[in-house]
């Protein structure tokens, strides 16, 4: 493993190996609560839904991702987070995604690959749909996906929710944004005013928006920049001081929500999605710097091998054995032991986990399919290499279960799919509790059928 292969890490690798196979407690260096800092959270104590996870009674932050297009061909509405139980066993729900615009602020507007304000809160939802039955009324001033996230909220007192800014397709201008401190303050003052504030336009002649219509939606923001100081989505605005400017974007974020939350006599969050690679790390992330503002941090545990790959191996492994042929030897215990030894606390990051596998087609009946060659991305329902946890858990073929790696792979003979399905759970929240760390992150929650999301919340207790 890059620059980490220390043999103290090495001899941490072994350990954590027993802990996926025993059940037993581990904890790996820079994890203790003197590294943690003493705490989960930036927030004082009991300072509302924004605050930390333990303030509310929760010992483990547990996120899932709601992705504002769901709605469409995946037919996922804020309901099916309510009636598959997930609602009831998160305590945070990241909305993704907002864009930042050319402008270097947050907007809203209905233009494809730029924006979906009718999504956010122009569409009405009629009473099916609606999460308390309720119908939407044309003249109302939300709509949308807010306003039914508000409804969710109204049902579950202890549930929070951020708004996520950028991720793959929407950190083109992130760079710009992040410049200069008078860029920075224009960049946070407008996301707040847009999203904490709930300040929407009124677009097109829609009655939905205004002044304030969209208050309280929203407890914090999450930042997902992909990626500072690195190659993200092609296109993308990059810089060597991006990583310096992030940390200054950070801060100012964190100290505008503060003086808006002395307002309103509440704490308001601030995370952000950090990756698992360690040259990405080194190129746009200042660790020490960036968590002194963050309340926490959700780490890329997936996407770490794919169709992108002529071969096939584990996208989202815990740790990455022996046999593994991959020379960059990815994992999630490399991303998060990468930030533990950069100074992060511990009970600031959690762990990142997919609600979806990766798959390759013509892979050889050799080693059961795995490290094999494969002559492309194996079909499936919408994006063809990607399918949801919910389809792959009925698909046929044959399981197979890495204890070593703590990942799990399906095989009929020539399709290879890596996903994780509850062993994979039961290894990661042993890893999360063993190593002290703050919670979990899944993406994305309509890939669950609620399955998974009941084995972290009991594998957290």
């Amino acid at each position: 493993m890059p620059d980490q292969r220390s043999l103290s890490n090495r001899l941490v690798v072994a350990a954590t190996a027993a802990v996926l196979l025993a059940g037993v407690g581990l904890a790996v260096p820079g994890a203790s609560a003197a590294a943690a800092g003493g705490g989960t959270s930036a927030g004082p104590a009991g300072a509302g839904a924004g605050g930390p996870a333990a303030d509310r009674g929760d010992r483990y932050r547990k996120v899932g991702y709601f992705v504002q297009w769901g709605i469409y061909g995946r037919a996922f509405f804020p309901k099916d987070v309510e009636t598959t139980g997930m609602a009831a066993r998160l305590n945070t729900i990241d909305y993704a995604f907002e864009n930042v615009g050319a402008d270097g602020r947050c907007f809203e507007a209905n233009a494809a690959g730029v924006g979906d304000a009718f999504a956010d809160y122009q569409r009405s939802y009629d009473a099916a749909s609606s999460v308390d039955g309720v119908a939407d009324s044309w003249d109302q001033p939300l709509r949308g996906n807010f306003n039914q996230l508000r409804k969710l909220k109204a049902r579950h007192p202890n549930l929070s929710v951020l708004v996520s800014l950028g991720g793959w397709s929407f950190s083109k201008y992130f760079s710009d944004a992040a410049l200069t401190p008078a860029s920075r303050r224009a960049f946070a003052a407008s996301c707040i005013d847009l999203f904490i504030k709930g300040n929407l336009p009124q677009l097109a002649g829609d009655p939905a928006g205004g002044a304030g219509a969209a208050a309280g939606v929203f407890d914090g923001i999450d930042l997902d920049w992909e990626w500072p100081g690195s190659e993200g989505n092609a296109g993308n605005i990059i810089r060597p001081e991006d990583k310096r400017n992030y940390s200054l974007l950070l801060a100012e974020f964190r100290r505008q929500l503060d003086a808006y939350g002395r307002q309103t006599h509440r704490h308001y969050a601030l995370s952000a999605f950090l990756p698992a690679a360690p040259a990405k790390i080194s190129a746009g992330i200042d660790v020490r710097s960036m968590f002194r503002s963050l309340d926490w941090a959700t780490v890329q545990g997936y996407d770490l091998h794919g169709t992108w790959e002529t071969g096939t191996n584990h996208q989202a492994q815990l740790l990455s054995p022996a046999a593994d042929p991959a020379p960059e030897r990815f994992s999630a215990d490399l991303a998060i032991r990468s930030y533990l030894c950069a100074g992060a606390p511990a009970s600031k990051l959690l762990l990142g986990i997919p609600y979806y596998g990766r798959g390759w087609a013509g892979v050889p009946d050799v080693n059961h399919g795995l490290y094999q060659p494969g002559t492309g991305a194996a079909p499936a329902t919408f994006e063809a290499g990607v399918e949801d946890y919910k389809v792959l858990k009925t698909r046929p073929g044959q399981r197979f279960t890495d204890r070593r790696a703590g990942a799990t792979w399906l095989y009929d003979g020539s399709t290879f799919w890596s996903y994780d399905d509850l062993p994979a759970i039961a290894a990661k929240t042993r890893y999360v509790k063993a190593n002290r760390l703050g919670g979990t992150m899944v993406w994305e929650l309509d890939g669950d059928d609620g399955t998974l999301t009941a084995a972290i919340a009991a594998g957290l207790r």
